[in-house]
């Protein structure tokens, strides 16, 4: 069984972010670049898989530029057996990503495509769907667990009050949120072997842009807050701001 999951390169969620002086991308300068958080739930889902399975074989793959090398080496570091990238710069389209994805995947004989639901910068949960649909094959989103049986991958996915199990034929891809995927720490020993893997670099086909970046801004300034009393006596006050000025009520 071969599967590929899908990865990106994104500023970490930690890090505190400061737009260029163009104004229209952020300042990479002293910013850590970490694995999207949601791809590494889907590339645990993966090694799990595969731990379960016995015969399968794991494949990062990603979009970027040769920086996006180090997330690809972290992948390997966790378990994956090889990994490719695909020369280009992704921008807001998850359209030309989805392409640029497809492309590769077309003719690799994946048997399964799993990626997070989103990634952490854009926040778009576009790219699942739009590779699967490139692809002519079903797709399954927001999958919190994973299980293979027979030649379907079945899915849990949380829904309010339960759970929703959806079932898919292989091929398929699949988006992972969070659940009980926690990704695993590299070991030395990972870390050592993922320097003699695989690392393939290709040129993306990632087709015209359809999205430009007028401006990007900080959020507004949040007001500071007030204090319309104490205790019981402040409640009549607190109704009036609400419905008079907030307008929630």
């Amino acid at each position: 069984m071969k599967i590929f999951v899908c990865i990106k390169r994104v500023p970490d969620t930690e890090a505190r972010i400061r737009i260029g002086s163009e104004g229209t991308s952020i300042d990479p300068a002293g910013i850590k670049f970490v694995m999207s958080p949601y791809d590494e739930f889907a590339l645990e889902a993966a090694l799990r898989l595969k731990a379960s399975i016995g015969e399968a074989e794991v494949v990062a793959l990603t979009v970027g530029d040769a920086s996006s090398a180090e997330q690809l080496r972290s992948a390997l570091a966790m378990g994956a057996d090889r990994a490719v990238r695909l020369e280009g710069t992704p921008d807001m389209d998850g359209l030309a990503t989805s392409r640029a994805l497809a492309a590769e995947l077309r003719d690799a004989g994946a048997d399964l495509v799993l990626m997070g639901m989103k990634a952490v910068d854009g926040d778009q949960q576009q790219v699942g769907p739009m590779t699967a649909e490139l692809l002519g094959l079903p797709c399954i989103t927001v999958a919190a667990e994973i299980l293979l049986e027979d030649a379907a991958i079945v899915a849990h996915r949380e829904a309010e009050g339960g759970i929703e199990i959806v079932e898919a034929p292989l091929p398929a891809v699949v988006t992972i949120t969070k659940g009980p995927y926690e990704p695993r720490y590299p070991s030395l020993k990972g870390i050592m072997a993922a320097k003699k893997k695989p690392l393939d670099e290709k040129q993306a086909q990632l087709g015209t842009s359809r999205i430009r970046v007028h401006t990007l801004a900080p959020p507004p300034e949040r007001p500071a807050g007030r204090i319309v009393g104490h205790g019981a006596d402040a409640v009549p006050e607190l109704v009036r701001l609400l419905q008079q000025e907030a307008k929630v009520l």
